[in-house]
């Protein structure tokens, strides 16, 4: 079997949850992000991330169905749970950050120092699902 060929990074992390209107305003309160569609759908956002990456707010159960458009088609996908993601920062960020989740109302729900050195800070968006800010030293690649 010959190797997959080499792909350039990850361009989106799709989560579902229960109100696109609300994770997106959510998202816009608690790291700044700005919708990708200007048409906002509630069944769907694009929310840009730096480093020219994408986070899509599906509604959970709204795509069951392919999404269809002018010019193609989403097929149809779904997810039940919480899910995990982490956002990389500085490390002379993570105070800043701790200060801004804690002006905002957002609860630390668990720190962790780790072998390498790095910090990993964890919460949870509206729906639940696991977020993660890291400093350099949590894997050996970052």
């Amino acid at each position: 079997m010959s190797p997959a060929p080499p792909f350039r990074r990850l361009l989106e992390t799709a989560i579902h949850v229960a109100d696109v209107r609300t994770s997106r305003e959510w998202y816009a309160r608690v790291f700044g992000l700005r919708p990708l569609n200007p048409a906002h759908d509630d069944r769907l956002c694009a929310l840009d991330l730096p480093g020219a990456q994408v986070l899509l707010l599906f509604k959970r159960g709204g795509t069951t169905q392919p999404l269809n458009f002018p010019t193609g088609v989403i097929p149809a996908h779904d997810s039940q749970g919480n899910t995990h993601f982490a956002f990389a920062i500085d490390t002379e960020a993570l105070e800043p950050w701790r200060a801004h989740l804690r002006a905002i109302g957002v609860v630390v729900e668990s720190e962790m120092t780790w072998e390498r050195g790095g910090t990993s800070v964890y919460f949870r968006d509206p729906d639940g699902h696991l977020l993660e800010l890291a400093t350099p030293g949590v894997w050996p690649t970052y």
